[in-house]
């Protein structure tokens, strides 16, 4: 392939590193390592300094924290995203976000190449490449992984230490790990064997559920519109929400999550999580649907969450089927407005309290005493009538 000038979405660790230097020695032309900010603990200093010590041309770092929070998790939690029924897809929201950024550099640059250090085995390779052609189809796309001969970790360490790479992985922790605002994931090493517990030390964002505190922590969030605004009645950014909330819950334990995942590829692979602040607000906004969205409205809401996750998951973010389901979701969200109290402890995250001026919630109609608005007569009709097809299948069985 013939090209003149290369983005990588370069995050300094393992992979892109080599990456890098395999890129410049295999087409011979300026390369531009890209590495997005999307909440993750990272020296940038360190990560300019190593992509031009490995060979890069430009080093460009890009702040899209606020931007992941406001524009992809928070549309994903109105919606209550959720994977197999349990993945809060954390990774799958970062994705297209990172190589949107990423098509944009390559235009500004005057790149007519792209490339990434997902492997031919996993998602990530399908959620970068979808963008790419949703955005930018010209641009042509160089995928390492599948068309090399370092096919492993092993190797990979090998033509590091040849070429004087320094890497953070080493062959005694061999995980790999994605972390964002949203949650940090964890694959490989003795995680491939589905029967091993994970080790204590592997976690970062959370303490475990046993070490966390005796005593329960209470918060109130504030929603507006299905999106929270505010925390104990401190209003918040996107970003800066979900990163206290990342603080509260993972001081009480809560957020773990250890699964095995059907991969869009056809694999099934074995992931750890952690995701705090994420289960923290899937938990308060599900709450204050409750008492804000009609039943009706809920159970088909409901019933296009499989769907929408799935969109997510495989990479589908920038497609028309995607812009349709969000939009359903969020006409569902103009009534979700309220505050939800919560009680953290141990790993749980209990919702105790709920209150919106929106709220369908009856007092006078659900009271166990006595009460002028409700017949309770009324519902002898009411189920003489949802019985009459079972009335007639028992008389025909006679």
């Amino acid at each position: 392939m013939n090209v003149n000038k290369i983005v990588l979405a370069y995050s300094g660790g393992l992979d892109t590193s080599v990456i890098l230097k395999w890129l410049a020695e295999e087409y011979g032309c300026p390369i531009i390592a890209y590495s997005a900010d999307v909440g993750q603990q990272e020296d940038w200093d360190a990560v300019r300094k190593k992509g031009m010590a490995t060979g890069a041309e430009k080093v460009i770092v890009s702040d899209l924290r606020e931007e992941f929070a406001r524009d992809y998790i928070f549309p994903a939690f109105r919606a209550n995203a959720i994977y197999e029924g349990s993945y809060l897809l954390g990774t799958s929201l970062a994705r297209p976000l990172i190589a949107k950024e990423q098509v944009r550099i390559a235009q500004q640059e005057g790149a007519d190449a792209v490339s990434h250090g997902a492997t031919g085995k996993g998602n990530d390779q399908v959620r970068f490449e979808l963008t790419y052609l949703a955005l930018n189809p010209k641009l042509k796309i160089i995928a390492p992984w599948r068309i090399w001969t370092l096919n492993s970790r092993t190797k990979l360490m090998e033509f590091a230490e040849t070429h004087g790479i320094p890497v953070p992985t080493t062959k005694k922790s061999p995980y790999s790990s994605d972390e964002n605002l949203l949650h940090i994931s964890f694959e490989g090493g003795i995680l491939e064997d589905p029967w091993n517990e994970p080790e204590e030390s592997m976690f970062k964002l959370s303490v475990s559920p046993e070490n966390a505190p005796d005593r329960p922590t209470y918060i109130e969030l504030e929603f507006e519109q299905g999106n929270p605004v505010a925390v104990d009645g401190e209003r918040l950014s996107p970003a800066a929400l979900l990163a206290k909330l990342n603080k509260l819950g993972g001081a009480n334990g809560i957020g773990r999550l250890d699964m095995v995942e059907n991969r869009f590829v056809g694999i099934k692979s074995r992931g750890v999580y952690e995701t705090p602040g994420g289960t923290i607000l899937r938990a308060a906004h599900r709450d204050l649907e409750t008492i804000t969205l009609d039943r009706e409205v809920l159970r088909l809401r409901d019933s296009l969450v499989p769907e929408y996750s799935k969109l997510i998951y495989n990479g589908f973010w920038f497609s028309p089927e995607m812009k349709l389901l969000q939009g359903v979701m969020d006409e569902s969200q103009a009534t979700v407005n309220g505050t939800v109290r919560l009680k953290l402890y141990k790993g749980n995250c209990i919702p105790v309290g709920r209150k919106s001026a929106n709220s369908l919630y009856s007092e006078a109609h659900a009271t166990f005493e006595a009460d002028q608005v409700y017949n309770q007569a009324d519902a002898g009709g009411f189920i003489r009538l949802n019985s009459m097809r079972l009335q007639i299948q028992a008389l025909n069985r006679k």
